[in-house]
């Protein structure tokens, strides 16, 4: 599969989110887990349902022609209701309102071409769109431009281009939601050139329905981009839920862990609350069992993903020197 560009929709009550995912051959071992674990941790009730796991799902897509990227876009029926669907040479656009708040939206997933002719024609085309509905909009995804020279390092930088895509918000009165923690959401494999080609439009009536907007920029893992997410408001998600590493599988002896903490007395005689409380024995003891036979799991991964993060940051900076690519690349590989 070429490109996927996949935006996945939030909403409860107090928080709604959009996430902004591009990603090279979905198909490519570790890739699928990468994103499945992004549902798991940033709640999306918009995803498919091989990576969410429940069915209640509708979705739209754009196939891959050639070099030009397929697109997806995915939601939970139960929390957005579109009624229309439009899909463009470069971007697939959804209509509908959030459950429970009515506001007409517009959700456009783009995917910005190479070439100056066809980035003429998908600005045309987006014009032409937007001037025929009265809508909040939001246009999200890879444009594959940039807006100032600001957006690349050790990149070209072609001013025309620029000059069109600022044209192209202003006449649409679109306003850029200020990313959070990066300058730049696409690196080059060989990790050389940095640009800010992701990013989320916007308009006015869209930032009213919205409180405490924010975008957060999640690393980017197993992708060239960096996931992004549009949110509104914060939500106490409560305790983390119960998790096992599939490390710990391989381990001998944990099979009895599991045994034996299931085994253990409860208090609780009402058959739910039973169950709950085994499984937080299970929980205590695979816990203390871990930490004996691996040390602080979470704590290992959060500091090699802080070093990573300093080497991709100090890049963007552009301040590295003749050794620092090679520990960069080796702080991504631990």
């Amino acid at each position: 599969m070429g490109e996927l560009t996949a935006k996945i929709v939030k909403d409860n009550r107090k928080l709604r989110e959009i996430l902004s995912l591009n990603v090279k051959g979905f198909g490519v071992a570790g890739k699928f887990s990468w994103v499945k674990g992004l549902c798991f941790s940033e709640k999306p009730d918009i995803a498919v349902q091989q990576l969410w796991g429940h069915s209640d799902i509708v979705y739209a897509q754009k196939d891959a022609i050639g070099n030009s990227g397929g697109m997806l876009v995915v939601w939970d029926n139960n929390r957005f209701k579109a009624n229309c669907v439009v899909g463009g040479d470069f971007f697939l656009a959804v209509r509908g309102n959030w459950v429970g708040f009515g506001h007409d939206t517009i959700i456009v997933n783009v995917y910005g071409p190479h070439c100056d002719k066809d980035k003429k024609k998908m600005w045309e085309a987006l014009d032409n769109l937007m001037l025929s509905v009265d809508s909040a909009w939001v246009l999200c995804g890879d444009f594959n431009e940039v807006r100032e020279h600001s957006d690349r390092l050790n990149c070209v930088f072609h001013e025309a281009r620029a000059r069109r895509f600022n044209e192209f918000s202003t006449r649409n009165s679109l306003i850029e939601v200020s990313i959070n923690g990066r300058k730049f959401t696409r690196i080059s494999d060989d990790g050389t050139k940095f640009s800010k080609l992701d990013r989320f439009l916007v308009s006015n009536n869209f930032i009213n329905l919205w409180d405490d907007l924010s975008i957060n920029v999640l690393d980017r893992m197993e992708s060239d981009h960096c996931p992004l997410i549009l949110r509104d408001g914060l939500t106490d998600f409560g305790p983390k839920p119960f998790k096992i590493f599939d490390e710990w599988l391989n381990k001998e002896g944990i099979d009895k862990v599991i045994i034996e903490g299931w085994k253990k007395e409860v208090r609780s005689r009402k058959k739910d609350c039973m169950f709950r409380d085994k499984l937080k024995n299970v929980k205590a003891d695979l816990t203390d069992w871990s930490k004996k036979e691996f040390g602080n799991l979470d704590e290992e991964i959060s500091t090699l993903k802080n070093v990573a993060q300093y080497w991709e940051l100090k890049a963007e900076s552009g301040t590295l020197s003749e050794n620092d690519p090679k520990c960069w690349l080796e702080s991504r590989k631990n």
